[in-house]
């Protein structure tokens, strides 16, 4: 007695696809079928809903992403688009992240059209030349080229279909280059595929349109994805058959088996499809950062240490403190951020008031200005730090925090940057600052809490004077 075959969830776990009538998966599938290869369902379901056509003809879905865990053949449903494209007289542009996918592509589209009873020489041609390969079928004047991303690649070329394969890679400085070659075509279409990132993944694009497209902010967007909503256990067979579809077919259970070992993460992403939370790839971490709060304000003593940073981009200035506790540790926080246009009095006037010890200015945009300003009030000259303790203060900061001697109120002003942070060189020396993921976020602000803490960190207490007889 025969067991029947399992095949894995052939629809998506999530999906986006806009209402549609028409589609001309049947054309793609026909063509695809002359290379005596078949279709699985779940490429199939696919291709009805990213080749839809409105009434006029236009593509329903001019951009169109989707996400699959490795080795599901998620290019397949790519390869089977681009030889319709070939057939109809399309220029197709299909872009990866590696030479070695790139030239792959090109390879198995080559194979295809020989398959399918095309000569090469008679009924098209070929160029080999690794990063500049190209097909073109002389019949229809149909093209396509395969070419490795940079941040200029494709500039002054335009094309009808444009593919981003290992779209987890994909940057915002390439998009800015690739997204306008499609705009001159009559019905251009954009398909974008991947994984999830995993945390050394550079790209954001991917990771920002499957939001928006989710959300419903975007339009003529489609979105698809295999995958779990939660970190779920490697060995859950389960999550194995509904994250990935090819399950049944060229992928089984004794492959997957084969794959398992200690690192959950990554097994969720690469084989569930599970998507970190935002804040994943943040250089400092929000559990980490959450663990330094502190319940009530604990006991504080000595004077403020004050660090000022005026943003990089000289729009904003930020200003924090830092004092000891009576336990030792190192008490944080931000008091404001402001437009430069606010001017400086609002700092001067702190100044004036508190008991500080120290203050530290940092960034050319208004370093110099504040200074004078400090001067005319007849105030203690500021700490200007040269780049050696900027690098030095960063690297306290990151100790303080791993070593657990610094603690916080848990401001929600300063904890969206802090645990939104990426990490930025300094230097040649192996030494580093901090950059925010998102450009609605200020790093100055955090900027401002770690010159702070450094000042209060490299304070020497005071040695009391002994009067001898």
């Amino acid at each position: 007695m025969t067991t029947k075959a399992r095949f894995g969830n052939q629809f998506p776990t999530q999906s986006v696809i806009l209402p549609y009538v028409k589609s001309l998966y049947q054309e793609a599938i026909d063509f695809y079928h002359k290379t005596k290869c078949k279709c699985y369902e779940w490429q199939l379901n696919m291709l009805k809903a990213i080749m839809a056509v409105e009434d006029d003809g236009l593509w329903v879905h001019q951009k169109f992403g989707y996400s699959i865990p490795r080795r599901n053949g998620k290019t397949e449903v790519v390869y089977i688009m681009e030889l319709w494209a070939l057939e109809n007289g399309l220029s197709t542009l299909h872009t990866a992240h590696r030479i070695s996918t790139s030239h792959s592509s090109f390879e198995k589209l080559k194979k295809y059209l020989e398959d399918s009873g095309y000569v090469e020489g008679e009924d098209f041609n070929s160029i080999k030349a690794k990063g500049q390969e190209r097909l073109e079928l002389y019949k229809s004047g149909g093209v396509i080229q395969f070419r490795t991303r940079t941040s200029s690649g494709g500039l002054g070329e335009g094309f009808d279909l444009l593919v981003i394969d290992e779209a987890q890679e994909y940057t915002t400085e390439q998009e800015s280059a690739l997204k306008y070659t499609v705009t001159d075509s009559h019905n251009p279409m954009t398909i974008m595929c991947g994984t999830p990132p995993t945390p050394v993944s550079s790209g954001t694009v991917f990771t920002d349109y499957r939001e928006k497209t989710l959300f419903g902010q975007s339009k003529y967007a489609g979105w698809a994805e295999w995958s779990v909503e939660d970190m779920t256990k490697i060995d859950d067979v389960e999550a194995w058959y509904n994250s990935n579809p090819s399950m049944g077919y060229h992928l089984n259970e004794r492959k997957i088996e084969a794959e398992l070992g200690e690192d959950e993460l990554d097994h969720n992403i690469q084989r569930l499809g599970y998507w970190p939370k935002y804040n994943q790839k943040s250089a400092i971490s929000a559990k980490e950062w959450q663990y330094l709060k502190v319940k009530m304000l604990p006991i504080l003593r000595g004077p403020l240490f004050v660090g000022v940073k005026y943003g990089n981009d000289g729009a904003n200035v930020a200003m924090s403190v830092a004092v000891k506790t009576l336990s030792g540790k190192i008490f944080v926080e931000t008091l404001d951020c402001q437009s430069i246009r606010n001017g400086n009095q609002w700092l001067i006037n702190f100044f004036k008031e508190a008991n500080i010890e120290s203050v530290v200015i940092d960034g050319q945009s208004g370093q110099s200005i504040l200074t004078n300003e400090m001067k005319d009030f007849r105030l203690k000259a500021p700490v200007l730090p040269t780049v050696k303790e900027i690098i030095n203060a960063n690297a306290s900061w990151e100790q303080g925090i791993y070593q657990k001697n610094i603690c916080h109120a848990g401001q929600p002003s300063l904890e969206k940057v802090v645990t939104n942070c990426d990490k930025r060189n300094i230097g040649t020396s192996g030494g580093f600052g901090y950059k925010s993921q998102f450009d609605d976020m200020d790093i100055c602000l955090m900027d401002s809490a770690l010159l702070a803490h450094w000042a209060c960190h490299n304070a020497k207490p005071k040695k009391k004077q002994q009067i001898r007889y």
